[in-house]
């Protein structure tokens, strides 16, 4: 069995006697656990709030709510939490009544440091087993997330393509793509088939956090290391350990935090905030972004060390616009996704209202699209959707195609995609995910011609 560090558990103590929280509190803390204290049901309430409890320590006999009333209240926002019972007043019926209420245990004052610190270990152990259980639900719901990749036309096939090639190895990924193209779901693409997809993917968004809060956040800290540190904390660098560390908006960092990344990438090892034990760095690095780094580096913004250690691998998500074939299934996928999780029948989509969906220029994307949908199905009362469904601000950035069919649709976007390229046959055809062959063939079927 996979042992704990005894840091990863945080054990409440709740005894309205300030010398059995002390002893308690001395004993598991000579152990290694995290230990935080409380002397009545309200503050231990407040705790529940504030730390991630993993043991609870509870003395039945308290003044005001006692004992069995609070393990009530924290079951009703909490059924993970291992609660052990201590009382001084040890009767079948009390024991009874918490066991049944879901105590783990119980034991009786005075406390037995070897019989407490039993129960302990056999609550770790539980916990342990717990963890490795949604550990492994976790990886089989990312299993399934990743199927969750919407794509048959030629640019995502060749996204595929790319994760495919990488994702065997250890090799840092640069995800590009505008906002809202699905960077993070390839990310969890990517780390879900690697070797390491038996480990965490950890995803970490570096425009979310200021500066200050950002260094705790990805190095963790030592109990004391700064006001309100009242316990040791696991930063993101150390939860990512055999697995992969996500950093969204990588170009939003300061370039303090750029140096301090640069530097564990490079010594593959680091320490928490106030702390002096060395911590091995051993995760994968998966970054992405929607600025041009490049133009970030010119402008000493972002650093050109960090850039090259990140800029390895690269991958670039198409936008939507780019990709309109799939419109079609992303849709649909997002209709039954968003009617199954309303516990409603799945409404069709008109077909007015997927010409709306297939000529709009999506600035917000996958995401933009799917939130479309949302509301179309939300407050679609017929079993049909259409435009009228849809947000108001979808298809006002549409181009009105010159027909309806899908031979018109086609031809009026091949003629863009040649334009927007200015005729580079080459590059139309990529972006189009075809053969330079089966573009000429498009080109005179459809009697296209470069404007003189």
């Amino acid at each position: 069995m996979t042992a704990f560090d005894p840091s990863d558990i945080t054990i409440m103590i709740v005894d309205d006697e300030p010398s059995v929280r002390q002893s308690l509190a001395a004993w598991f803390e000579d152990d290694g656990y995290s230990i935080v204290t409380a002397q009545n049901a309200a503050e231990a309430l407040q705790c529940m709030q504030e730390h991630s409890v993993d043991i609870i320590l509870l003395d039945i006999k308290m003044p005001g709510m006692d004992g069995l009333a609070l393990q009530d209240r924290i079951r009703e926002f909490n059924q993970q939490v291992i609660i052990i019972i201590i009382t001084a007043f040890a009767t079948v019926d009390t024991a009874v009544r918490a066991l049944k209420a879901g105590a783990f245990d119980y034991t009786t004052k005075p406390v037995d440091p070897d019989e407490l610190s039993h129960l302990v270990l056999n609550a770790v152990d539980k916990i342990r087993l717990q963890r490795e259980n949604l550990a492994l639900r976790e990886s089989i719901d990312h299993l399934q997330f990743v199927d969750d990749i919407i794509g048959e036309s030629g640019p995502m096939q060749q996204v595929l393509e790319l994760v495919k090639t990488v994702a065997p190895t250890d090799s840092t990924v640069l995800i590009l793509g505008e906002s809202g193209t699905g960077k993070e779901l390839i990310a969890r693409a990517i780390h879900m088939n690697s070797r390491r997809r038996y480990f965490p993917i950890i995803p970490v968004n570096c425009g979310a956090l200021p500066e200050s809060l950002l260094e705790s956040e990805l190095f963790g800290h030592e109990k004391g290391a700064f006001t309100g540190a009242q316990y040791r904390r696991k930063g993101k660098f150390e939860m990512a350990q055999g697995g992969s560390l996500f950093l969204d908006e990588i170009g939003t960092l300061s370039l303090k935090s750029q140096i301090d990344l640069l530097r564990v990438l490079e010594d593959r090892e680091f320490h928490r905030l106030g702390g002096e034990r060395t911590v091995k760095a051993d995760f994968r690095l998966i970054c992405a972004t929607n600025v041009d780094l490049e133009k970030e580096v010119k402008s000493a913004v972002f650093r050109e060390d960090l850039y090259y250690r990140v800029n390895v691998f690269t991958i670039t998500l198409p936008p939507l616009r780019e990709r309109r074939a799939d419109i079609p299934l992303l849709a649909s996928h997002f209709v039954e996704r968003h009617a199954r999780s309303m516990n409603r029948p799945a409404p069709e989509l008109s077909s007015e209202a997927m010409d709306v969906l297939l000529t709009h220029d999506w600035p917000g994307n996958v995401r933009e699209l799917e939130n479309a949908i949302e509301r179309a199905v939300v407050i679609n009362k017929t079993g049909i959707i259409t435009p009228d469904d849809l947000p108001v601000q979808v298809g006002r950035n549409s181009v009105p195609p010159r027909g309806s069919s899908l031979s018109e649709m086609e031809e009026e976007h091949i003629s863009h995609m040649l334009e927007e390229n200015n005729w580079n046959i080459s590059r139309t055809a990529e972006k189009l995910g075809i053969d330079r062959v089966t573009l000429y063939n498009k080109i005179e079927k459809y009697g296209l011609k470069r404007p003189e």
